[in-house]
């Protein structure tokens, strides 16, 4: 199931190994129903129950989780290829997967250890429950390294009263992983990570979401007002998590389940031409030489997030490699990369099919996909990345290789 593998396409599960045929067989039944549902999601801006039941009944939501806890031990990799599949069917279903993946991966790196942590952890996989993020609030927009609102201790208890500008599925998930600051008195850039159940938590919507596209993470705002104990934070602080976890593994998997839209829409390219050949004798349709560019930006999408994945999955153990300068540009800017690579590749496709792909009544249409992958770069702005990286960059110097 190595959709992303570079250079190559997709090629089947190895029939002897019955683990990975098994995953794929409940992958590719819980995509097939994000796809017959992904129009409806669409146009109503509903939370995508029907794949999300599937994704549960292929007991997928806990697949990062540790074998001795109850889940699979899957790698991010592997994560990345589900939210490629899923992302060609539904990218609303692909983009909440891939989310609910990024705060587990949380968990599992820096949460093993601690008894209330690995408990979370077992419900997860017995439960299937879905984990919703909470690292935006107020006017602070998509800056996730800084905290308006702080943890609060009261007695044996802990408290937090968050306003959250978004919790995308918020209202449908079954817990919160939220940053905080640490206490009343930290820095705003001084932060935590903790872990909420739904009964640890009351949310209150403040705004709504009637968005161009990704319609159906439903990512409304809300105010969120929790209560727990101190063990539902993470012991590790969340600067490190934002490093070696959090961002990496967002970059990652969000970029896979673009380069599923961007590959749903290379499909729909070919089907217009092809039909367009075996209508006009042969004949390449004026849109043609646009396919063109769109599997070879697709290829390179591919390659690049293939290439990220090998970086991170050789570097995430290692704190020295982790926390290096070449490997922090390379999967923040893998992002940047990704979103502009998807975006491009859907709108060649869009121009492929002409009036077909601009029209929502056909089975060539492509204005889901267009309007879906236009979050991409604004999903943490580009630019507040490029920004953020202007100094790091000035400071990198230029190789003195192609391979270097």
């Amino acid at each position: 199931m190595n959709y992303l593998a570079v250079g190559k396409d997709v090629a089947p599960a190895d029939p002897h190994n019955s683990m990975e045929k098994n995953l794929g067989a409940r992958v590719a039944a819980s995509a097939d129903v994000a796809l017959k549902y992904a129009d409806d999601v669409d146009v109503k801006a509903r939370f995508p129950v029907e794949a999300m039941a599937a994704i549960r009944d292929g007991q997928l939501l806990g697949l990062m989780v540790p074998q001795s806890l109850g889940g699979e031990g899957a790698t991010v990799s592997e994560i990345a290829e589900i939210c490629y599949a899923l992302g060609r069917g539904c990218a609303s279903t692909g983009m909440i997967f891939a989310m609910h993946q990024t705060k587990v991966a949380c968990i599992v790196n820096h949460g093993m250890g601690s008894p209330w942590q690995e408990a979370v952890l077992r419900r997860l996989c017995a439960e299937q429950l879905l984990f919703a993020s909470s690292t935006t609030e107020g006017m602070g927009g998509g800056n996730v390294r800084s905290s308006a609102s702080a943890i609060e201790t009261d007695g044996e208890h802990i408290t937090l009263l968050r306003d959250a500008s978004v919790i995308s599925y918020g209202a449908e998930a079954d817990g919160v992983v939220t940053t905080a600051r640490r206490s009343p008195d930290a820095a705003a850039s001084d932060q935590v990570l903790a872990v909420f159940l739904k009964k640890d938590y009351q949310l209150t919507a403040t705004g709504g979401w009637d968005a161009l596209g990704m319609r159906g993470t439903c990512s409304g705002g809300f105010s969120l007002k929790a209560r727990g104990v101190p063990q539902q934070i993470l012991p590790v602080p969340y600067n490190a998590i934002h490093s070696r976890t959090m961002t990496p593994v967002a970059h990652l998997l969000w970029s896979s389940v673009w380069a599923g839209i961007a590959a749903a829409g290379v499909q729909k390219a070919e089907l217009f031409v092809r039909r367009a050949m075996r209508g006009s004798g042969g004949q390449m349709p004026p849109g043609g030489m646009h396919l063109t560019a769109a599997k070879s930006s697709l290829r390179l999408l591919r390659n690049l997030i293939a290439a990220s994945l090998a970086r991170y999955e050789a570097a995430h153990l290692d704190e020295a490699q982790s926390a290096a300068l070449d490997y922090q540009s390379e999967i923040t800017l893998t992002k940047v990369q990704a979103s502009e690579l998807a975006l491009q590749t859907v709108m060649s496709c869009y121009r492929t099919c002409g009036l077909g792909g601009y029209r929502n009544d056909g089975d060539v249409s492509i204005g889901r996909h267009l309007r879906d992958v236009l979050s991409s770069p604004i999903m943490i702005n580009n630019d507040r990345i490029l920004g953020n990286m202007a100094n790091m960059m000035a400071m990198s110097g230029v190789p003195d290789s192609i391979a270097g």
